[in-house]
């Protein structure tokens, strides 16, 4: 279209055209101009509009092109009464978002339903901890950036299903085992100090706490066996921290005390320990009978190879702590290697074990602290473990050789 069509009289903006029908919500093509137009249009009147809408209702002529649409923004008008609004159609959430936020909603249920599983557990094997006070004998607890300092203690009490055939069912629990472990500071080594249970030594008097919350002052004892230093006249495991503290010099950071079903429950946790021989064991007492060489022993079988003593060696406790301190190392091995320690079936099995069988101080009273106590031993390499024994020599006083006492030679 050139500049005269542009111009001519009736100037009718195409825009103009197109006027809303209010009844069907649609643009209509007015093609009848409603008065002359002037050259230049004057300022519109909003009757006007309305006056153009009113003559506008003409449908557009058949066969006519349409001329391109400008439509103006207009205020949204309410539906005549009786008649609904149009209403946009909502969008459909599609198939994938739908599987998305089930397996979203699954996987929050399955994360909450765990998170509560593992608290109930840990709270259960809180509950499986026995702790006993220390009476101020130890330092106060392991520190992560110091030597540790842990004694451990086998007691030969006869309590649990399946000791009662044990010898000595009145027992009151004496100290039958006891090594100091000795860890560097910087966790590169260890030592494990083997302390006979019937070295000659002087006990120091024990306060300890009784059920009741009152402290008892046990009174100390001269010239006695070790291993008196527990369960003999109510002596409690602090009694054994003091005695450890005369001998050595060294306070003990914390205690654990393992009776006969650790052994057996502990053993069967790791399917076994590996113990060698140098010779055939046939020991009536402890009722083991193993052939020489390697064997790999667990629960009732573990337990008679740590109590024997008349089938090796001298036939004395001496003898009995060397096999001991084989086993001990085998049985640490055992706990560090993968084996173990990529099983949650092994790992299940030996957090209950350890927490129901072993009886700690109270600085070590739940599955956190051990946890902690765990992370630090578990830094040391079982390569650099150490055993040894404090120096002993036959008591001199003794016709018949039943004690040793410390050589200070």
């Amino acid at each position: 279209m050139d500049a005269q069509g542009r111009g001519r009289a009736d100037n009718i903006d195409p825009a103009d055209q197109w006027v809303l029908n209010p009844n069907t919500g649609e643009y209509e093509l007015r093609l009848t101009p409603s008065a002359p137009q002037s050259t230049v249009p004057g300022p519109r009147r909003a009757a006007s509009g309305g006056s153009r809408a009113a003559r506008g209702r003409t449908a557009p002529a058949p066969g006519r092109e349409v001329p391109p649409q400008r439509r103006r923004r207009a205020a949204p008008e309410e539906p005549p009464p009786g008649r609904r609004g149009r209403r946009r159609p909502g969008k459909k959430k599609s198939k994938a978002k739908k599987v998305l936020m089930w397996t979203g909603g699954t996987m929050a249920f399955v994360v909450l339903a765990v998170g509560v599983g593992g608290y109930l557990y840990l709270q259960h094997l809180n509950d499986n901890i026995q702790s006993l006070p220390d009476d101020g004998a130890g330092t106060g607890g392991f520190k992560k950036d110091e030597a540790i300092n842990i004694l451990v203690i086998g007691t030969d009490k006869r309590t649990g299903a399946g000791n009662e055939g044990y010898g000595d069912k009145g027992s009151a629990g004496h100290a039958d085992t006891t090594i100091l472990l000795h860890v560097a500071k910087d966790r590169s080594n260890a030592t494990a100090l083997s302390i006979p249970r019937d070295l000659i030594v002087d006990i120091p008097d024990c306060p300890t706490t009784q059920e009741d919350g009152t402290t008892k002052v046990i009174p100390g004892s001269t010239g006695v066996r070790f291993n008196t230093s527990l369960g003999q006249n109510g002596r409690t495991p602090s009694c054994t921290m003091r005695t450890v503290t005369e001998l050595t010099g060294i306070t003990p950071d914390n205690f654990m005390v393992a009776d006969f079903n650790a052994v057996k429950t502990l053993t069967s946790a790791v399917d076994g320990v590996d113990v060698c021989l140098a010779k055939d064991i046939d020991d009536p007492d402890s009722h083991l009978k193993l052939s020489a060489g390697t064997h790999k022993i667990e629960g009732e079988q573990a337990l008679a190879f740590l109590r024997t003593r008349h089938s090796v060696g001298t036939g004395g406790d001496l003898s009995r702590i060397e096999i001991q301190q084989q086993f001990l190392g085998s049985l640490m091995r055992k706990l560090k290697s993968n084996d173990t320690l990529t099983s949650p079936t092994k790992m299940v099995k030996l957090a209950e074990a350890g927490t129901k069988a072993l009886t700690v101080d109270s600085k070590l009273d739940s599955i956190g602290k051990m946890k902690d106590l765990g992370l630090e031993l578990g830094k040391l390499n079982t390569k650099n473990l150490t055993f040894t024994t404090v120096p002993v020599k036959d008591n001199p006083a003794e016709t018949v050789k039943a004690t040793v006492v410390l050589n200070e030679a």
